[in-house]
């Protein structure tokens, strides 16, 4: 891309959905090296000063937030295993974070639905957002269909993302994303963060 500026006063980087549980074990994402090169660009946001978000799918004992009707989610309360008692232990080992990057809970699967994240970006003055994460087709779609109508300006991480189905994320990426964010690379974004 080559052409990618950045403010980085007024941009963030959302590490969406980063769970130990389910991209440590998917091996899509080990092919995809998405921890490696969300790692690059995780580096490379701190060393510029940009503000750092978690995103973390988390519920209250007894789920009380999941419908019978949401087919995301009703089988993890069918399943009655207990949420985590600490968001940040979700987080996979090789991206955990810092003392004062926050970790956004949310219980669905839109990072900005039923949560804080508008208001914490809105108090950062930050209007540009760099996505990176797993789901392709999950967090990351949806929170891209959410923030563009919010006006935000969003830059994908293409190579920071991963979906089990590689043919929906390349769909998404190349047809789908472009339409209301900037599709890069990590190198593309790591240059821009240190320009």
């Amino acid at each position: 891309m080559g052409d990618l500026e950045l403010n980085r006063a007024r941009t963030a980087l959302l590490m969406a959905d980063f769970h130990a549980d389910s991209m440590g074990v998917n091996p899509v994402v080990k092919e995809r090296h998405t921890f490696e090169r969300a790692g690059e660009v995780l580096d490379a946001a701190r060393q510029a000063g940009v503000f750092v978000v978690y995103i973390v799918v988390n519920f209250r004992t007894d789920y009380p937030e999941i419908s019978e009707m949401n087919q995301t989610f009703s089988e993890r309360k069918a399943a009655g295993q207990p949420p985590a008692s600490d968001p940040a232990a979700l987080i996979h080992e090789s991206v955990l974070p810092r003392q004062g990057e926050p970790i956004v809970v949310k219980h669905r699967v839109n990072a900005f639905f039923g949560t804080d994240l508008d208001m914490i970006l809105r108090a950062q003055g930050r209007d540009t957002l760099i996505l990176v994460g797993h789901a392709t087709s999950g967090v990351i779609l949806s929170t891209i269909r959410y923030a563009a109508d919010a006006d935000y300006r969003m830059v994908v991480v293409e190579d920071g993302c991963a979906d089990r189905d590689p043919e929906v994320h390349t769909i998404l990426m190349e047809k789908v994303f472009p339409r209301q964010a900037t599709v890069a690379s990590t190198l593309d974004v790591v240059t821009a963060l240190a320009g």
